[in-house]
């Protein structure tokens, strides 16, 4: 053992993040083929010339592909992540010193800007495009996989689906609710009248697709992508990703 040698700080330091991320770090390459040039153009008419400094759409859309690829799913601690990671760091363009905006910046904007402005489909439309173009895939179907998550939905209280909910059960904002999920605009899905209905919660579907005993669920879609071209593999996937209709039997 010997004595502890505390050394003086330095005055300057020289530091790149750029050398730092290392080569075939995951952003590296994502970040070859990430174009965003049309991002603020898009955008311009949804940001007024006065007010507080805006966020760069820019900044958040790459923030939020960091979360995607590393499965960061809370934006309060993607904003810490980002903070505290230089390879994010340099992904965002944030540099050494940049200011990683507020978790809730990311709810208000993709409730707002981006949700008015349409945005995020445009973004995914570019990229499908330019997979088209590269031949990574073919551009006529896809595929699409769904879990079933069960509802806090008690059986007892099931009312038959062609009765339809009764009167003291559907409210203003029931109904309003259930017009906006039927809306052609939310994927002009084929009218199915269910078996049962949860009057606690109409959003829900009476299933017994797990073949035991029937139960009220969600139906959330887990993945989607667009089908490979010429594979033998992607058209097996293809056919057995097919969402799985409602069962309506128990």
């Amino acid at each position: 053992m010997g004595e502890r040698k505390v050394q003086q700080d330095a005055l300057f330091y020289e530091f790149s993040l750029e050398r730092h991320v290392p080569e075939k770090h995951l952003l590296r390459a994502i970040d070859r083929l990430v174009e965003l040039d049309g991002l603020r153009r898009a955008l311009a008419p949804f940001y007024s010339a006065i007010g507080r400094p805006s966020i760069d759409p820019e900044l958040m859309i790459r923030m939020l592909i960091v979360g995607y690829c590393f499965g960061i799913r809370s934006e309060r601690r993607l904003c810490e992540e980002v903070h505290l990671n230089l390879a994010y760091r340099w992904f965002c363009r944030l540099g050494l010193d940049g200011a990683v905006p507020d978790h809730s910046t990311f709810s208000k904007n993709r409730h707002g800007r981006f949700r008015e402005s349409d945005l995020l489909r445009r973004l995914f439309e570019s990229v499908l495009q330019r997979c088209i173009a590269e031949g990574l895939v073919g551009g006529e179907d896809f595929a699409v996989d769904a879990s079933l998550i069960q509802a806090d939905a008690s059986d007892r209280n099931r009312v038959e689906g062609a009765a339809g909910l009764p009167p003291e059960a559907a409210g203003r904002a029931v109904e309003e609710y259930l017009a906006v999920l039927d809306d052609a605009a939310f994927g002009a899905a084929s009218e199915v009248t269910p078996k049962f209905i949860a009057p606690a919660d109409p959003a829900t579907r009476w299933t017994a697709a797990h073949r035991g005993p029937a139960f009220f669920a969600y139906s959330a879609t887990t993945s989607s992508m667009p089908t490979m071209r010429s594979s033998s593999m992607s058209r097996r996937r293809r056919r057995s990703a097919r969402p799985k209709s409602w069962r309506q039997s128990a």
